[in-house]
């Protein structure tokens, strides 16, 4: 049967990682202790504000005399001139304490700079590509695999106790309905007994990753473009006027990843970046995860070291002339809970139409075994399934699972025995009536056949099989792997569609034509045999074959249209 489609990348996960597996790898990276608890920005390393009107006041008699005295030469205010001395002795304090990155007296950036902001870079672009796969592809989806690991009992609450099929099974008597409402009360329930410590914690991850996201994607490139070589200097230098709002920009991204992230934020990031990878038989996920956390730890160090290094909100201030100046939180990740819910909400009503869909479909099948006499149905080999997740998933393949077994258990034991009489025999009235019998006939009589060649190209030596096989081993690109297996999938769909549209097309046109042969009058569209008497004999058994038979051909229509319905 074919997979429930629409799954989204948490239920993929979940169903390759258990809750208790996911807990106990936590558990075994942590006792890695490989990432530094250190804050990765020191909030009291930043100098306070300078108000300059303030400090001249307080400053002694003499000073603002001999101030006052040199304005005349100057053409400057007192104030003005003690401003500059202040950002004159705030750069030659930058280039005391970390030489070889500003030239304050010239108010350009030097190579030293450069080469801090270039390793930056490299450490930020660390984190880019799972950042992108979890908040721009999957965004709820993430923070509920994350949710998994820090909230562990809000999250069993929200898998079991909003199971549609949980509440059902303890209260049979339940509508459907009943049930749906049931599920979504108690998910508002469960969101509510969130305390504020559980809160805090999922914000501080969400923040987290925010400014993760805002470094790995700040605009290095841009910045480093404005260096350029300098004849009186040795090495490539930069006008920090021109950098000045990409600097500030920068100091408020940095300002606000104060807190490095937490182990569950960094193992859920690199779990989803391995989610193509997990179905491989031979990865040591923890082994994979041991090797990114290393790196993360690097990166990390890089980004602590950088603003160790580096007094950036310093040289904004003596660049800019701005000894007010203070780096600004930037905002992000207060959305974390309406992503949440929202995510967990679809989840629910998702969950609630899986188990309506499953209802009906078990009452489908109970149908379809009365109808096949109590034999199973055929599922393909090669499609997706139960019992082989590696095979192709498509869009109708139990309406060919359907059809394979109309095919062996009714056409070729008891339709067939009807209908072939009249393709030998059968003296039409009309010509177009004779060449749509025996064009239907034909393609029921090859449908089995079809359906086994197109099984078999879904195999792993057919086309299709064999295509799928190494788009999904292909090292590429996920977007780009992502791509060519949905094309595949796609190809395979339509193929299938086409081959049930052709037997029920047929099986339309047989019912038709039998109906006419049974019912039909002088002129209509669909007329009767001219032999139908001889055909039929003396104890008209054979006109009630053939009644029987076309009520199996209505059947089978109308639950090919069943199945299509109930979305299987």
């Amino acid at each position: 049967m074919q997979p429930s489609e629409g799954i989204d990348t948490f239920e993929r996960l979940a169903s390759r990682l258990s809750m208790e597996e996911r807990q106990a790898l936590l558990s075994k990276l942590s006792s890695y202790a490989v990432l530094s608890k250190e804050v990765l920005f020191h909030e009291e390393e930043v100098p306070p504000k300078v108000d300059v009107e303030r400090q001249y006041k307080e400053i002694p008699w003499y000073y603002k005399l001999y101030l006052t005295i040199l304005s005349f030469f100057k053409g400057k205010s007192p104030l003005k001139l003690y401003e500059d001395r202040l950002i004159s002795s705030l750069g030659a304090m930058i280039e005391s304490r970390a030489p070889g990155l500003f030239d304050h007296r010239r108010n350009i950036l030097l190579s030293g700079f450069m080469e801090e902001i270039g390793s930056l870079k490299e450490a930020a672009r660390f984190f880019y590509e799972a950042l992108d796969i979890s908040l721009n592809r999957d965004k709820g989806a993430f923070f509920s695999f994350l949710a998994s690991l820090e909230l562990d009992y809000v999250h069993r609450r929200l898998l079991n106790e909003t199971d549609p099929e949980e509440i059902a099974k303890g209260n049979p008597q339940l509508t459907e309905t009943d049930v749906r409402n049931i599920a979504n009360r108690t998910l508002d329930s469960v969101f509510q007994s969130i305390n504020e410590d559980e809160r805090r914690i999922m914000y501080r991850n969400a923040r987290s990753l925010q400014c993760l996201k805002e470094l790995s994607s700040f605009l290095f490139d841009r910045l480093l473009s404005n260096f350029a070589r300098d004849s009186s200097n040795k090495g490539l230098t930069a006008p920090a006027y021109l950098a000045m709002d990409q600097l500030s920009a920068l100091n408020n991204i940095l300002y606000s990843l104060q807190d490095p992230p937490s182990m569950a934020l960094l193992e859920t990031l690199f779990i989803f970046l391995l989610q193509e990878r997990n179905t491989e038989p031979k990865i040591d996920l923890a082994l994979e995860l041991k090797t990114l956390l290393s790196r993360a730890e690097e990166a990390l160090g890089r980004i602590r070291q950088f603003n160790k290094r580096i007094p950036l909100t310093a040289i904004i201030r003596c660049s800019s002339r701005n000894l007010s100046y203070f780096p600004q939180s930037i905002t992000g990740g207060e959305d974390w809970f309406a992503v949440y819910r929202d995510y967990w909400k679809k989840q629910v009503e998702d969950r609630c139409n899986r188990y309506i869909q499953e209802q009906r479909r078990q009452e489908l099948v109970e149908e379809l075994r009365d109808f096949f006499k109590g034999n199973p149905i055929k599922s393909l080999q090669y499609v997706a399934g139960i019992n082989n997740p590696d095979g192709i998933p498509i869009h109708g393949a139990f309406s060919l699972a359907f059809l394979f077994t109309f095919y062996n258990v009714l056409f070729v034991e008891e339709i067939n025995r009807a209908l072939k009489p009249i393709l030998i025999d059968g003296e039409f009235y009309k010509k177009e009536n004779r060449t749509e019998f025996t064009e239907a006939y034909n393609e029921l009589l090859q449908l089995g056949e079809t359906i086994r060649a197109f099984d078999q190209k879904l195999s792993p030596t057919g086309d299709l099989g064999k295509r799928y096989d190494i788009a999904r081993q292909e090292i590429t690109a996920l977007s780009v792997k992502r791509r060519k297996i949905q094309v595949i999938e796609t190809e395979a769909s339509d193929e299938a569609s086409e081959i049930i549209n052709r037997a029920m097309k047929a099986l339309k046109s047989l019912s038709l034509v039998l109906e006419g042969i049974l019912k039909g009058e002088a002129g209509g569209r669909y007329d009767s045999l001219i032999n139908l008497g001889s055909l039929a004999g003396k104890s008209g058994s054979y006109l009630v074959l053939l009644k029987g038979t076309r009520e199996k051909l209505e059947k089978s229509l109308s639950l090919l249209n069943e199945i299509e319905k109930a979305g299987i």
